[in-house]
């Protein structure tokens, strides 16, 4: 007979294994988490933060997953959501184009739309653990060990949607990290939110000296304001955000109106660094990479909340594919990577060439210059930004 301390052990093991884990709430573990439960799959979700949070993020998301987002349960329709439909592109020394944005986007918060997603998760039965930051994931006969300050938990699929860089991708090693500081892996990105005024259908992206900062409407009356530039920039200012917007963004007659004139929200703007566009494995000791954690899209060649949206939708359908025993875990990982590669390769390597030219005062000056005159090489950029709907 057994004991009944035996029995008590036996429910905490069962309780602590999940069909899936994922590490990392952002756009793309919550909408997976979600995708899973809906399922019926049995889904734990951590996140090192507590919602809601600010994050450093363009705030756009393009129409391409508007019909995923409210199939999943949330309502875009909202007033307070406004429907982006223009754009202008300004060089360093103030030249601008104009030109429709198609199929365009809607502006929305990452503390307001992930807030919301998280909800959804919470009510459709995802184990969500806050606060919570997890040192590793571990492969052992078949099944994944996901370890954390107050415990662990086991699963059988493991997704890491973790963002730009974490502490799993120092711990890994991974590609990416290895690489020396070059132009693509050695960014800072700042983010305020601000009150301006600027039309609420247009999105703008303002060049300076080693960068280029967005601009476009979010809820309630707010702007987000989101730049990026190089780690050597900022140290040539002495590490220093006020010096860096005074001596180098504000060269751009347009972001010297707005930091000049604007209302900022924040008392201090959300910061993150070492930002890498290096190219990245899409599956890391079998653990399923989704989002910023599986590759970072430039701003130049946009949408990185739509990515993240898609690679959940591509890694739902083949984990769910697994857990039902109709594919192997090599057949499922392997389609994944293909996946991924066939609906994101090639909006990613144009973000990688357009990011080494971008930024350069001469370059970007002349590029905007010259292409003012020919809308349908305008329209042709901005539909490469751009996928399909999902």
């Amino acid at each position: 007979m057994e004991s009944p301390n035996s029995n008590i052990n036996a429910k905490k093991k069962e309780a602590a294994f999940f069909d899936v884990a994922i590490v990392g709430g952002g756009l793309a573990g919550l909408s997976l988490s979600i995708l899973l439960s809906q399922a019926g799959f049995k889904t734990i979700l951590f996140e090192k933060e507590e919602y809601p949070f600010h994050r450093v993020c363009g705030e756009y998301i393009s129409l391409e997953s508007y019909n995923f987002i409210e199939r999943l349960g949330m309502n875009l329709s909202d007033p307070r959501f406004p429907l982006i439909t223009k754009l202008i592109v300004s060089s360093p020394n103030g030249n601008f184009i104009q030109s429709p944005l198609e199929p365009g986007g809607i502006g929305i918060s990452r503390f307001h739309i992930d807030n919301e997603l998280k909800k959804i998760a919470v009510q459709n039965g995802v184990c969500l653990k806050e606060k919570t930051k997890v040192n590793d994931i571990v492969f052992v006969k078949d099944d994944f060990k996901i370890l954390f300050d107050s415990g662990e938990v086991h699963c059988k699929v493991a997704v890491g949607s973790f963002g730009k860089r974490s502490n799993l991708d120092l711990k890994w090693n991974r590609n990416f990290i290895r690489q020396k500081p070059g132009r693509l892996n050695n960014y800072i990105g700042i983010k305020y939110h601000i009150k301006t005024s600027f039309p609420s259908d247009t999105i703008a992206l303002h060049n300076f000296k080693n960068g280029y900062c967005g601009l476009s409407k979010v809820e309630n009356e707010n702007y987000c304001l989101c730049y990026l530039t190089t780690a050597r920039n900022l140290n040539e200012n002495k590490n220093s955000i006020s010096a860096l917007e005074k001596n180098v963004l504000s060269k751009n007659p347009f972001l010297k109106k707005i930091f000049s004139e604007a209302e900022f929200v924040f008392k201090d703007p959300v910061a993150i660094s070492q930002i890498s566009f290096d190219k990245k494995t899409l599956v890391e000791n079998h653990v399923l990479l989704t989002g910023d954690a599986a590759g970072m899209i430039t701003p130049l060649c946009g949408n990185g909340m739509s990515i993240a949206l898609h690679s959940s939708k591509i890694a739902f359908e083949i984990i769910s594919e697994f857990l039902q025993h109709r594919v192997s875990r090599h057949k499922m990982e392997l389609q994944y990577s293909e996946l991924w590669m066939r609906q994101f390769s090639r909006r990613m390597n144009n973000g990688r060439l357009l990011q080494k030219f971008f930024g350069k005062e001469v370059m970007t000056n002349n590029f905007i210059g010259g292409i003012k005159h020919f809308p349908f090489l305008i329209k042709k950029l901005i539909k490469a930004t751009h996928g399909n709907e999902f």
